[in-house]
C-alpha cells in the first residue's frame, strides 16, 4: 500500500474480508491498550512501560501470520502481538507492575513465551525452540521479535548462525524502528540489517513495517518456508516508534518533534484504513464500532487491573536469596517490620 492507503502491485495475501476487516480491528483495539497503559504508567497503576504506538501494523501482521502450533518470542514491547496470540492482557501487565513471577499468563497455551527484557537474548531462545520442534518432527516454526539496537547485540549474531547452521526453522523479525533508545541507525550500522542475512546463507528482506499486508505477506512467507524444512529467513521491518522507549525515557532528549510529525503521515492505521474502506470492505460505521469496543475492553482491563491491588511487599526480598544474609534480613525488617 501506498501511504495514503492505494494500493500498490499485487495486494492479495490470501485473507478473507473477515480476516482483512479483523487486522484493523486488532490494530486499533491494540493502540487503545498502548494508549490506556500509557495512563496507567502515569497514575501509579503500572511500574513503567514500553509502547509500541506507530508499530502495529508490524506486530499484528507479523503475529496474524503464525500458526496455533507456532511459538513467537517477544522482548519487552510486543503488546500488539500478544494481543493477536490471544494472551490474557491483565495477566500480561501484571508483568509491569512488579509481580516476581512476570504475570501468570500461559506461555505454551498462547504460544507466546515470556517478556524478555534482556536486549537479543529472546533470539537464541526462538533457535532453541525451533531446533527443538524440529527434532520432534513438528511442522512448526518460531518467530523472534526484536529491534534495530537488538541486531548489534552478540546474541543476534549466535542465533543467526546457530539458525543457519542447524537449519533452525525459525523467522527473526526486526522491528526496526528508528530508535535504539536514543542512538539513531547512522550510529549503529551502515548496510541495512535484512543484507546480514547472506552472511549466514539464508533469505533477508526489508518490508514496509508500516503496511500490514506487506508484512503479513513476508512473514506468512517466511513462515512456510521454515515450518517445510528451508531453514530461517531475516525480516526487517521498518517502522517507527511514535512513543518514548519507555515512561522512563524523555525522547525530546534526542529527537524532534518534526521528526515524530513526519512519521505519523505513515500510520499504519489510518493507513489500512484507507485501504479498505476504497476496497469497500470496511466503512466508517465498522471503524467506529471497533474503537466503541476498544473502549469497552480497556475500561474492564483497567478495572480488573486496578482490582488486584499492589503485590505485596515482602516479594521484593522474598526472591533474591536461598539464605539471604544478614543485610538483607535486617532490610526486610525495618522495610516491613517483620519480627
Amino acid at each position: 500500500m501506498a501511504p495514503d492507503g492505494a494500493p500498490v502491485g499485487d495486494t492479495e495475501v490470501g485473507l478473507s474480508t473477515e480476516e482483512l476487516r479483523s487486522l484493523l480491528r486488532l490494530m486499533i483495539l491494540s493502540r487503545r491498550l498502548d494508549r490506556e497503559c500509557m495512563a496507567l504508567q502515569r497514575q501509579g497503576e503500572l511500574t513503567v512501560y514500553p509502547p509500541f504506538e506507530g508499530q502495529e501494523a508490524a506486530q499484528v501482521g507479523s503475529a496474524f501470520a503464525l500458526g496455533p502450533g507456532d511459538m513467537a518470542f517477544p522482548s519487552f514491547r510486543e503488546l500488539a502481538a500478544a494481543v493477536v496470540r490471544g494472551v490474557d492482557v491483565v495477566e500480561y501487565l501484571q508483568y509491569h507492575r512488579g509481580t516476581w513471577h512476570g504475570g501468570p499468563y500461559d506461555p505454551i497455551a498462547s504460544g507466546f513465551a515470556p517478556i524478555c527484557v534482556p536486549v537479543a537474548t529472546q533470539i537464541v531462545h526462538a533457535v532453541g525452540w525451533a531446533l527443538g520442534a524440529k527434532l520432534d518432527g513438528k511442522a512448526a516454526c518460531s518467530l523472534a521479535y526484536f529491534g534495530d539496537g537488538s541486531a548489534s547485540e552478540g546474541d543476534f549474531h549466535e542465533g543467526a548462525n546457530l539458525a543457519a547452521v542447524l537449519g533452525a526453522p525459525a523467522v527473526l523479525f526486526c522491528q526496526n524502528n528508528g530508535w535504539a533508545i536514543s542512538v539513531p541507525p547512522q550510529e549503529q550500522y551502515v548496510a541495512p540489517i535484512a543484507a546480514r542475512a547472506a552472511g549466514y546463507g539464508f533469505p533477508g528482506l526489508r518490508v514496509d513495517g508500516n503496511d500490514v499486508l506487506a508484512v503479513y505477506r513476508a512473514t506468512k512467507d517466511a513462515a512456510e518456508r521454515a515450518r517445510a524444512g528451508h531453514g530461517p529467513t531475516l525480516i526487517e521491518a521498518m517502522t517507527y516508534r511514535i512513543g518514548p522507549h519507555s515512561t522512563a525515557d524523555d525522547a525530546t532528549r534526542y529527537r524532534t518533534d518534526d521528526e515524530v510529525e513526519r512519521w505519523r503521515a505513515f500510520d499504519p492505521i489510518e493507513r489500512f484504513r484507507r485501504y479498505l474502506a476504497d476496497a469497500g470492505i470496511a466503512d466508517d460505521a465498522f471503524v467506529e464500532a471497533c474503537w466503541a469496543e476498544a473502549e469497552t475492553w480497556v475500561g474492564g482491563i483497567r478495572a480488573e487491573l486496578v482490582a488486584l491491588g499492589p503485590p505485596p511487599a515482602a516479594e521484593v526480598f522474598d526472591h533474591v536469596f536461598t539464605d539471604p544474609p544478614a543485610t538483607l534480613t535486617r532490610q526486610r525488617q525495618e522495610a516491613l517490620g517483620d519480627a
